[in-house]
């Protein structure tokens, strides 16, 4: 039940990039709260000195959020309003803001969302890519065997995805992307909306061939095709093909240790393991009889 006495959390969504796009609604709320909580002071501030908004800032980020977030319930529930921001677009989306939104509801404290940037949004806008129904993943793991198990729980994903991604690792990023999900469409977004904007299109494999003499830099959004249909229950994907090849050429393993062994590193199941190793080994048999 909300607290009548306490002031209100606006959750103010703000530029990926160009300070000009910021709709008049969020000038305005910015303009009259009492307090900014923004991810990030100085970034936010030139946002504050290009529209000419005087409102205090205060820092609120991943680092310093549940100190920070007790200082903000208390000022909401003595009266005053503060507008919550982050670096880019909408706070709570890949960006700190969840846990004091959810604190502010505890204490029926009303929040009210701003609209406005969206990199999901503007990504999806323009890639040409099925965006009726989408699935955003923001970053996935830093690890590369963690990355790999992420992207095989997505082998029978439809949807069209959204991923953010860091530049040293995007090159990576899409050679595990093809490796496990396969060859397909993807639109990559770098520094949208900013003066270097670029977007590359293509299928993974062209995309990184276009990426082999860059020097990558900027923010990274990457929307990726979904599957064409759901995946075959003995589908195993190209990497752990790959490992099993190397396997039956080194010819030092029996089939059924050979699939408890990739089993039990991959998480896959043994027996659609054990059935692919037997079908390989067999392809691999009659090509050097014939």
């Amino acid at each position: 039940m909300r607290n009548p006495e306490s002031g209100v959390l606006y959750v103010v969504s703000t530029p990926i990039g160009n300070l000009e796009d910021i709709t008049l609604r969020a000038l305005r709320i910015l303009k009259e709260v009492d307090l900014i909580a923004a991810e990030g002071v100085s970034h936010s501030r030139k946002l504050c000195q290009k529209h000419g908004i005087k409102t205090k800032l205060i820092s609120y980020n991943q680092h310093n959020q549940r100190r920070r977030g007790a200082e903000l319930i208390r000022r909401l529930k003595s009266g005053l309003d503060v507008a919550l921001v982050t670096n880019a677009g909408t706070p709570g989306v890949s960006d700190p803001g969840a846990l004091l939104i959810n604190q502010a509801v505890e204490e029926g404290i009303q929040v009210s969302p701003i609209p406005g940037p969206s990199a999901v949004i503007s990504a999806l806008s323009v890639s040409g890519l099925r965006a009726e129904r989408f699935l955003f993943l923001g970053f996935l793991s830093h690890s590369s065997s963690k990355r790999k198990k992420e992207l095989k729980n997505l082998i029978a994903e439809q949807r069209t995805m959204v991923f953010f991604e860091a530049p040293h690792r995007l090159k990576s990023m899409l050679m595990d992307l093809k490796d496990i999900l396969g060859d397909r469409q993807v639109v990559l977004l770098r520094e949208m909306t900013k003066i270097f904007e670029e977007i590359k299109r293509g299928l993974a494999s062209d995309v990184l061939k276009q990426l082999e003499l860059d020097s990558i830099k900027g923010e990274i959004t990457l929307v990726v095709a979904g599957g064409e249909k759901k995946m075959d229950e003995g589908f195993i994907d190209r990497e752990t093909q790959r490992m099993i090849k190397r396997l039956l050429k080194e010819n030092n393993i029996s089939v059924k240790d050979m699939a408890t062994r990739i089993s039990e590193e991959k998480g896959l199941p043994y027996r659609r393991l054990y059935k692919k190793c037997l079908d390989m080994k067999k392809e691999m048999e009659t090509k050097q009889v014939s």
